[in-house]
């Protein structure tokens, strides 16, 4: 595969090519011949069907019309009723996006209109879906991306170097190995390192937000780890205790790639500013800054669903999705060209909710999987979705009838969004009261998120959206965005509060927890896992005071609100759900490996897919390696 590049050239016409180069695992032929550029796609197609890999045809940088005539010109093109918000250019790949809240009428019949701007300005366009929520965080992550791209642009083509570099499979021993240096036995801090003989891939490098210490973060002084070797880094989601570690990783050197969804890419970037934040707030010194946080942007490499790619010599991975959070991902390994196929699930919900269908569960191929079991164990199942619903919206009358307030402590993505679209649904259809629901923390700038990527949504939400009929918008949620106005809450009257963090580990809900723990008429409904230890935990285990640091002092709280502890509304697969999850996976696995999960969880989950499938199946501790292969 080293030339790889000269060959394209070679088949194409003589002199219509300007360069030939990787754009990460695809690859960018730039023409310098206008004809060409119009006319030559299906000279294109000849070499993909010859090679096998997919190569885009766009026209040199000297070609492009200005960026001014050629926004005049797409105003021109596209009709006004598709709403174009915004465009944003990347001349150093030719290419540029064009924002619309009616992409469709941007698109055209069969692409016709893109086909037609594309022609006339020599551009190479793409039609994104605005966000009907403004998001600072996706703006800015578009200025880091399209903005002076030049670094991006050797970055991507250097990754495609090293992917398609020589190698020789029969001068090697064929293995395949997994490291557990953090989630081994436990939920928090996951990172694992897959190995063959070439290739060296991080999988997550989280933290555990309720630890201290060492044990809040993986074992990345392992010898197994050398950053400087690591090709890739896969991240499955945007929750800490799987993303919180990686723009650590760029500030300890890593210059590599970090695959995820696009999603994934803008939450992962907020919850790490905010993780900052708070350590900020409890006069700590944050592990990482914003310009590390940056350089993890910069360095993203964003795939959807079902997208194959290469992302070293030996290993391919397809996304699919896990039902777990918005962009939340299974990673599907093909190793060695077929020699091994591998499952990390990350976290999955196999079963749909509001928000979210339901996690794959049918691959091409599968020898090995690993699974979560955060509600592995035998006890740890729960109640229908429905009669859920029924409990918390009982819980929201009770409380709002004797003038109370609500709390609900919620993760920033996934938890937050569910509760919201079932009291959106419940206000307009006069299932409770209609009272003034505020959203504190980083879930307003979550939910713009959400209204940026509808296709990662369930069917029936996307259709709403696309409908103008965007839950996430409606008049009833109020965005509490300083101190003064989450005073006012405070001090009002009978309300909702949705607010972070859902472990009750610092962030807004705290700072409400205290204030409405002194009178019996509040509510608190938890509904996230609460880890041991942890202030959440304690409280459904019966906790009568509470202490809180205020302003470097300590200060003793009694228990009074009313509490109630709702585990269906997880984002995790229940015990039977996992254990559906393993009875539907096509095709079956010879192996299963149980990671993210209490060890009791863990073992007795493994127990029982043993002795249900005779499936070997494998709980490693952090630190223990295993042989896939």
């Amino acid at each position: 595969m080293a030339d790889i590049l000269e060959t394209i050239a070679a088949q194409l016409p003589r002199g219509v090519v300007g360069s030939t180069i990787f754009e990460g695992a695809n690859i960018v032929v730039y023409t310098t011949d206008v004809a060409f550029f119009k006319n030559g796609d299906a000279q294109i197609k000849e070499v993909v069907n010859t090679i096998k890999k997919r190569i885009e045809l766009r026209a040199d940088k000297k070609l492009l019309m200005p960026q001014e005539e050629t926004e005049a010109k797409i105003r021109q093109i596209i009709p006004a009723e598709a709403e174009i918000t915004q465009i944003i250019f990347d001349p150093q790949r030719s290419s540029m996006i064009i924002e619309s809240k009616k992409p469709g009428l941007a698109i055209g019949k069969n692409g016709s209109i893109l086909r037609e701007i594309k022609i006339a300005t020599m551009w190479t366009p793409q039609v994104q879906r605005s966000a009907a929520i403004k998001s600072k965080i996706t703006d800015k992550i578009r200025e880091v991306l399209y903005q002076d791209n030049s670094y991006r642009k050797k970055f991507l083509n250097a990754i495609g170097e090293k992917i398609y570099k020589e190698w020789n499979p029969e001068k090697m021993e064929e293995w395949v190995r997994i490291t557990a240096l953090g989630g081994g036995r436990q939920v928090g801090r996951s990172c694992f390192l897959l190995q063959t003989p070439i290739s060296r891939v991080l999988i997550d490098c989280g933290v555990d937000v309720s630890s201290s210490g060492k044990d809040k973060y993986p074992y990345l002084e392992a010898p197994e780890l050398d950053l400087s070797t690591i090709d890739a880094v896969i991240l499955s989601h945007a929750h800490l205790d799987h993303s919180g570690l990686i723009p650590y990783l760029y500030k300890m050197g890593y210059k590599g790639p970090v695959y995820m969804t696009a999603p994934t890419r803008d939450i992962s970037a907020l919850m790490a500013l905010d993780f900052i934040g708070v350590a900020y707030k409890q006069a700590a010194a944050p592990l990482f800054k914003s310009t590390d946080i940056r350089n993890m942007v910069k360095h993203s490499i964003t795939l959807n669903y079902q997208e194959v790619t290469d992302i070293t010599p030996d290993i391919r991975i397809t996304l699919y999705g896990a039902g777990h959070t918005l962009g939340s991902a299974m990673i599907h390994f093909n190793i060695g060209n077929g020699l091994h196929n591998y499952l990390y699930s990350g976290d999955i919900k196999f079963g749909k909710t509001r928000s979210l269908e339901s996690a794959t569960s049918y691959f091409p191929r599968l020898e090995t999987l690993q699974m979560e079991a955060t509600y592995g164990g035998k006890d740890s199942n729960y109640s229908p979705r429905k009669d859920a619903e029924e409990q918390l919206l009982n819980f929201v009358n009770e409380i709002i009838s004797d003038g109370g307030k609500v709390l609900l402590p919620e993760l920033g993505t996934g938890h937050a969004q569910e509760k919201m679209l079932i009291l959106e649904d419940a206000m307009r259809n006069g299932k409770v009261p209609k009272v003034p629901i505020y959203i504190d923390g980083m879930i307003w700038d979550i939910n713009a998120i959400h209204t940026a990527y509808p296709n990662f949504l369930s069917n029936a939400l996307r259709a709403n959206i696309f409908a103008n009929k965007n839950p996430f918008v409606s008049e009833i949620f109020s965005q509490v965005g300083s101190s003064h106005e989450r005073k006012k809450v405070i001090e009002g009257g009978p309300c909702i509060v949705v607010a972070t963090s859902g472990m009750l580990v610092g962030g807004a809900s705290v700072e409400y927890l205290r204030e409405f723990a002194d009178s019996p008429r509040n509510g608190l409904c938890l509904s996230c896992y609460q880890p041991p230890g942890g202030l959440g935990r304690q409280l459904k285990e019966g906790l009568k005071e509470a202490k809180f640091e205020v302003n470097g002092k300590t200060e003793i709280v009694p228990i009074k609100i009313k509490i109630i502890s709702i585990d269906a509304f997880s984002s995790h697969s229940s015990r039977n759900e996992l254990m559906a999850f393993i009875n539907n996976v096509t095709p079956k696995p010879r192996k299963v490996i149980i990671n993210h999960g209490e060890q009791s969880k863990c073992l007795d989950l493994a127990s029982s897919i043993y002795k249900s499938q005779r499936i070997e199946t494998t709980v490693p501790k952090n630190l223990e390696t295993i042989r896939l292969r």
